[in-house]
C-alpha cells in the first residue's frame, strides 16, 4: 500500500514543455491501440515524442524492472514475480480464437480449445462443424508474450502450450499464419482479428469476442490492458500518458482503433502482492 501512495498521486503530473522521448516495449497485440493513441496524443503533447518496441508483455515488463524502458504495455495481471512495478489499467480487449475462413466451425468450447493448444486433438475430424479432416495448425505466441501467459492461465489450465503450436513473434504474425492456413487457428487480439484481416473469429463457449461482451466481462477471454511503470521514481511524463488514455479524449481512440475504452476503472492502479512469510511458532 505504501508503494500505492507513491504512484497513485503522481498520475495528476503534467507533462511539461520540455521534449522528452519516452521509451517503452511491451505488447504486440495492443500495438496498433498504441500506435493510434500516440498519435492522438501528439496534438495533446507536441513535445513527447515516444520509442516502442513490440518485444512481448512480459519481456516488456522485464525491460521495465531493469531499466531499459520507462514504460511497458502488458495484457496480463501483475504477478508476484513483477516486483519494483506499478500496473496501471487503461482499457480492455478481448482474445479471440480466429481459425481460417475455410473452416465451417463457429462455435469452440473451453476444453476443445485446450485439447487443441495441449495437443489431445490433432486433427480436425476430432472436432464436429469444422468441415476438415486434415492436421490442425495451431500457431500461438511465445514466453516473452502477455498474451501467451493469460491464455495459459485462462484456457490452458496453468499448462505449457504444445510443441506442436508454431510460435509466432506477434500478434499481427499469428492473424497472418492462420489466414494462409486452411487449417489454421489461433489466439489473437480483437484489433488483429477485425474486418480486413482475413481470419475468421470463434464464438467461446457461445459468447462472441465483440467490445460490448468483453466490456462486460461475460466473453472468457476478455481482459485490462495495463500501461506499467517502475513504483519508484516514475518518469512523470509516461504517467502523465496513462492517465490521458483513461480520459474520455482517449476513449473515442481507443474503440476505433480496435479495443474497448473503459477509463471509468475504480482501482485502477495496482502493484503486485507480495507473498507473507510465515510466522514461525516460537517453542515453549
Amino acid at each position: 500500500m505504501a508503494a500505492l501512495a507513491v504512484i497513485v498521486p503522481a498520475l495528476a503530473i503534467p507533462a511539461t514543455a520540455s521534449a522528452t522521448t519516452l521509451i517503452g516495449s511491451g505488447s504486440s497485440a495492443e500495438q496498433p491501440i498504441l500506435q493510434a493513441l500516440i498519435a492522438a496524443y501528439a496534438k495533446v503533447e507536441p513535445s513527447v515524442k515516444f520509442i516502442y518496441t513490440a518485444d512481448g508483455g512480459n519481456a516488456g515488463a522485464k525491460d521495465v524492472q531493469q531499466g531499459r524502458s520507462e514504460f511497458a504495455i502488458n495484457t496480463r495481471a501483475p504477478l508476484p514475480t513483477d516486483t519494483g512495478l506499478t500496473y496501471i489499467k487503461i482499457f480492455q480487449d478481448g482474445l479471440c480464437i480466429d481459425v481460417n475462413p475455410a473452416n465451417q466451425l463457429t462455435n469452440i468450447t473451453t476444453s476443445q480449445a485446450a485439447d487443441i493448444f495441449l495437443g489431445d486433438y490433432s486433427n480436425w475430424s476430432s472436432l464436429g462443424g469444422s468441415g476438415l479432416t486434415t492436421t490442425i495448425a495451431p500457431f500461438g505466441r511465445g514466453s516473452s508474450a502477455g498474451s501467451y501467459t493469460f491464455f495459459q492461465s485462462v484456457i490452458l489450465g496453468g499448462q505449457n502450450q504444445a510443441g506442436n503450436v508454431a510460435q509466432e513473434d506477434t500478434d499481427g504474425d499469428v492473424a497472418v499464419a492462420v489466414k494462409g492456413n486452411p487449417a489454421g487457428i489461433g489466439y489473437v487480439g480483437l484489433a488483429d482479428s477485425g474486418k480486413g484481416s482475413g481470419v475468421k473469429v470463434l464464438d467461446l463457449n457461445g459468447v462472441s469476442c465483440t467490445p460490448p461482451n468483453i466490456k462486460s466481462g461475460s466473453y472468457l477471454l476478455s481482459r485490462y490492458i495495463w500501461f506499467v511503470v517502475p513504483t519508484t521514481n516514475p518518469n512523470p511524463q509516461a504517467v502523465a500518458f496513462a492517465t490521458w488514455i483513461r480520459t474520455k479524449d482517449a476513449a473515442a481512440v481507443i474503440n476505433s482503433a480496435g479495443a474497448v475504452a473503459s477509463y471509468a476503472n475504480k482501482n485502477a492502479t495496482t502493484t503486485p502482492k507480495k507473498k507473507k512469510k510465515k510466522k514461525k511458532k516460537k517453542k515453549k
